[in-house]
């Protein structure tokens, strides 16, 4: 309300026709002119500017299961608040959004994907997901065609990939073994993404592994968490925009 029509009020029997003309004349000229002064004002114009030249903040979403939902651990401790702030001292203009969540699956991730797109509108993706398929000993075809999908889905949405491989304990036996650490490949390739081979390389595999988990033997604790920041970012950081 400007400050006219704050001051004084008027209604529709206020006025005979004639009268109402010669407001009308009055408001039109009024209103053009208030316009007027407000483009001429700097700000008004900086901020018009700004608001069509402006980039908005590249976002990274991360869609991930227990290992990247810091279970176990402390918040503000794992791999991917270290990669926020990462980030921050390579100052590089980048959000993250971890949409991770304990004990998904593949199938999980691929039914929840398409909403995170609509909402976070990404321009990288970070799919880590597939530990939970092998835990339970589910088709590896199915995990293929999943983060195929997966992957296909994000890349229609402008972002770009980065998927991250795992590996299972030869106990599951050699040949789904092998098939579940081919197959994180055989999509990067068929896609054309990028690749973390195994996720957690130096921190499974190393001496005394047994001291780089939890209690449960499954999770990393906190002092791998760098590590396995270390196994993401040097793939991670050639496809932020």
């Amino acid at each position: 309300m400007s400050a006219l029509s704050k001051n004084v009020k008027f209604t529709a029997a206020d006025f005979s026709k004639p009268e109402q003309a010669a407001r009308n004349r009055w408001t039109k000229p009024i209103g053009a002119l208030l316009l007027s002064a407000l483009a001429c004002a700097p700000g008004f114009a900086q901020t018009q500017a700004q608001a069509k030249t402006s980039p908005a903040t590249p976002t990274l979403l991360i869609v991930g299961d227990s290992l990247s939902a810091e279970y176990g651990l402390k918040r503000g401790t794992g791999w991917v608040p270290l990669l926020d702030k990462q980030l921050v001292s390579e100052k590089i203009n980048a959000k993250v959004i971890n949409a991770s969540i304990s004990g998904d699956t593949t199938s999980g991730g691929r039914s929840r994907l398409p909403a995170l797109l609509a909402q976070h509108k990404p321009s990288t993706v970070v799919i880590e997901l597939g530990g939970n398929d092998a835990l339970r000993g589910l088709p590896l075809d199915m995990t293929e065609k999943n983060l195929t999908a997966m992957t296909q889905a994000s890349k229609k949405a402008g972002a770009k990939v980065l998927l991250i491989g795992m590996q299972v304990p030869p106990n599951y036996g050699s040949a789904y073994s092998t098939g579940f650490s081919n197959l994180f490949a055989k999509v990067a390739k068929a896609e054309k993404v990028a690749l973390v081979p195994f996720f957690l390389k130096g921190i499974a595999d190393g001496e005394d592994a047994a001291a780089n988990f939890q209690a449960d033997r499954i999770h990393p604790n906190e002092p791998s968490q760098a590590r396995m920041l270390a196994n993401v970012w040097p793939e991670l950081k050639k496809i932020i925009p």
